[in-house]
């Protein structure tokens, strides 16, 4: 329990700059408080003291303002950051060096006992601030979960998933630029709330490329009309004045 402790404390340290410190986290963070109480809730649930787990649990929330289940397995150095609002159920399961922030649900779709209605979390996952994770799938090794977003079906291992409903930014490889910064986030231990200072939204991306696509047949078009004209082709009919500009758009799309 006590090497638990100490994993947890140098963990806290490594992905908070704000931890100065292991006195200030062992002493203030509510974090680490929930996840010892935790650890004695569920380990009188594994032993079939329902009630007393369920009470334990019950003082940790009301101590911290993090309500962890007795039932929920919850793994080595988990870091649960500000946490309050943190909600986590009976059957969700939360791997290694994963970062919940504050206001986050691990929650269940289903009423039927017995049955894995919550999500399991791999190891390295962030879980940003406000995000809802709703079911018995499983958000992959090194995911990311943006801030506020409702996710309610499988996330693949070192996917980004942002957005209500939840859609999956898939990683883009850029000439090797792409995996150096994945080598510093791993040197710098987690994202912060679940984003990267240039993620793009799905959707802009989307629109984007629906511009640029625009543009390019606009451009297309503009040659064959210049091509007809020097043929001898009059086309006087044609209103010059429904050009749209792709840069205002784009801007409203950013």
């Amino acid at each position: 329990m006590f090497s638990r402790l100490r994993e947890d404390l140098a963990s806290v340290r490594s992905r908070d700059p704000a931890a100065r410190s292991t006195w200030e986290v062992l002493t203030c963070y509510p974090g680490v408080h929930a996840l010892m109480f935790h650890r004695l809730a569920h380990a009188a649930w594994k032993r079939g003291f329902f009630w007393f787990g369920r009470f334990i649990s019950h003082i940790g929330r009301l101590l911290t303002g993090i309500e962890i289940h007795p039932g929920a397995t919850i793994g080595r150095r988990v870091f649960i950051d500000h946490g309050m609002g943190v909600v986590i159920g009976e059957t969700a399961e939360v791997g290694d060096d994963c970062t919940i922030y504050q206001a986050v649900t691990l929650g269940g779709t289903s009423l039927y006992r017995g049955t894995k209605r919550h999500p399991t979390l791999g190891k390295g996952v962030v879980v940003g601030a406000g995000a809802k994770v709703l079911g018995g799938f499983t958000v992959g090794d090194g995911a990311r979960v943006g801030s506020n977003a409702v996710v309610v079906k499988p996330v693949p291992a070192g996917a980004t998933a942002v957005g209500n409903p939840a859609r999956i930014i898939e990683p883009e490889r850029d000439g090797g630029r792409d995996q150096a910064r994945e080598q510093k986030a791993e040197q710098m231990g987690f994202s912060a709330y679940g984003v990267t200072r240039n993620m793009d939204d799905p959707v802009a991306k989307a629109l984007h490329g629906l511009l640029d696509h625009a543009v390019e047949t606009d451009r297309r078009l503009q040659l064959l009309i210049e091509r007809l004209e020097q043929s001898g082709v009059t086309l006087d009919d044609i209103d010059q004045s429904d050009r749209f500009d792709p840069e205002k758009l784009s801007r409203m799309v950013d």
